[in-house]
Formats: structure tokens, C-alpha cells, sequence
């Protein structure tokens, strides 16, 4: 079984490079981010007519999260519980954003999350992106205390880069938000919970990045960030034979500004 992760960047406005993606590489589940369309707009029949059932929550042109498998699409979530909200204005009501679905395909619990991107440090959105990181890892740790032999995927853009090797110069990022402490210390604390980073151990080293800005030729620069992963339960983890970063679909006219992460299972 292979899973796949991959924040397209507008689903309408790269589906014909998606379904080809998809054709060509393999992918039995691909979760996708930043939909950016109304479930209404969603290409559900694109997916369709090359066997894949479709799963998608978008409420605006903003946020968005979708599942789309060809080994089933059982028992859809949209959000987490509790799942914090958000709304610019203090003084009005949190409204909770499109950035997290799941289902279980092919016997695996597939989550694909947009984590909030914080913005600025001082930012509300950034507390925002905090209180939704403590959230999840609050969630995730009492689905594995229900059930040590769950096999969970928490998938997608997490808007973090946890090391300084995530990065392609760690002095550009200081006083900037994905690489602070505090929000490193909250993706370390879903790892901490159980949840291990599948797909680093196949793609070491500092440089291997899975998003680069559109600006500054900050691609063929080879300047990007390591942003999207794959955190697997340790049942889900042991299955884990091989897992890639698929560089080359970054590439080329159209392309959105992250790259697939791919993993295989046994």
C-alpha cells in the first residue's frame, strides 16, 4: 500500500497535473492540503473516473483538505475533536477552518491536516497554531491509549520545520515563525506521544526540503524548507518499507510550491 501527502496549492487549478501524478506514481491514498474550493467546487468526478473515492472539507477559497483512495474511504471525520477555531477579530466567535479530515482506507486511519501557518510570532494566528498543535497531540495520544495497535497516519503541511536542517539557511528564519521553539516543542510533542517521522530515515541529511517559495528562484536555488510529513503510529511505523520525497514534481510550469511525500507499507 502506498500513502502519499501532498499540499497542492489549489486542487482546481492543478487537477489535470494531479490525476496524471496520481496515474503515474502509484499512490493508493493521497492526502491533499490547501484545497482552496467550496466542497461543491471540488473535481470529485476527475477523481472518480480513475478510481479513486473522494473525501474533502472546503468551506471558502481558503484552507481545504481532501482524502481521495482506490482501496476505500470508510467512516469520514472532519476535524478533531475540539479542534480549536479562529476568527481575526477578538471580539467574534472562533470559527474552526477547513484543515483537517479523516478516513480510514484500506484498514489505515489517514488524518491530512493543514496546520495553521502562524503568520508573524506576535501574531493571534500564531497562539492559534499553537493551541491547534496541543489540541491534535491531545487527540492523537488518547487514540493510541484507546487502541496500542492502531495504525494512524497524521498526514500533510505541518508549517513546522523541527530541526535547523529543515531549512536552507537557519539565520534567515530567525525571529520567524516554523522554525521557533515553541512550535518545535509541539511537534516534538506529538512525535513525543507516539507518533514517529516515517519518512526522514529514507531521505537523511540537511537539504532534502519538501516546499520552496515561488520567489527569489528559491527552488532552482535549492533554498526550501522540510514542512510536510508523514507521522505514523508505532503499528503503522513498523510496517513502513521505503518512503520518498518527490522532488521532480515541483518542477516545471504550474507546479505547486510543495512536493509529494510518498511512503510504502507492507
Amino acid at each position: 500500500m502506498r500513502i502519499a501527502t501532498w499540499n497542492v496549492n489549489s486542487v482546481r487549478a492543478r487537477t489535470d497535473r494531479i490525476v496524471d501524478w496520481l496515474q503515474r506514481s502509484d499512490v493508493d491514498v493521497l492526502a491533499m492540503q490547501e484545497t482552496k474550493c467550496r466542497d461543491d467546487q471540488f473535481p470529485h468526478e476527475r477523481f472518480e473516473e480513475i478510481g479513486y473515492t473522494t473525501a474533502h472539507i472546503g468551506i471558502s477559497q481558503w484552507n481545504g483538505v481532501a482524502i481521495v483512495s482506490r482501496v476505500g474511504i470508510e467512516d469520514v471525520q472532519i476535524g478533531f475533536e475540539n479542534q480549536p477555531g479562529f476568527h481575526k477579530d477578538p471580539e467574534v466567535a472562533p470559527v474552526q477552518e477547513a484543515r483537517a479530515i479523516a478516513a480510514t482506507c484500506g484498514g489505515v486511519r489517514v488524518w491530512s491536516l493543514y496546520v495553521p501557518n502562524g503568520r508573524e510570532l506576535s501574531d493571534p494566528h500564531y497562539t492559534y497554531k499553537l493551541d491547534w498543535l496541543a489540541t491534535l497531540r491531545e487527540d492523537a495520544r488518547k487514540w493510541l491509549d484507546s487502541d496500542p495497535s492502531a495504525q494512524i497516519a497524521l498526514v500533510g503541511d505541518w508549517n513546522v520545520a523541527p530541526t535547523d536542517d529543515d531549512v536552507w539557511d537557519p539565520s534567515f528564519f530567525e525571529g520567524k515563525t516554523h522554525v521557533s521553539q515553541p512550535e518545535r516543542a509541539a511537534f516534538d510533542a506529538i512525535v513525543d506521544a507516539g507518533y514517529a517521522d516515517v519518512v526522514r530515515p529514507y531521505t537523511p541529511g540537511p537539504g532534502v526540503y519538501t516546499y520552496w517559495d515561488y520567489t527569489q528562484l528559491r527552488f532552482p536555488k535549492r533554498q526550501g524548507m522540510r514542512i510536510d510529513f508523514v507521522l505514523a503510529s508505532p503499528a503503522l511505523a513498523e510496517r513502513v518499507t521505503d518512503a520518498s520525497i518527490d522532488r521532480d514534481e515541483r518542477k516545471g510550469k504550474g507546479a505547486s510550491d510543495h512536493a509529494p511525500v510518498i511512503v510504502d507499507l507492507s
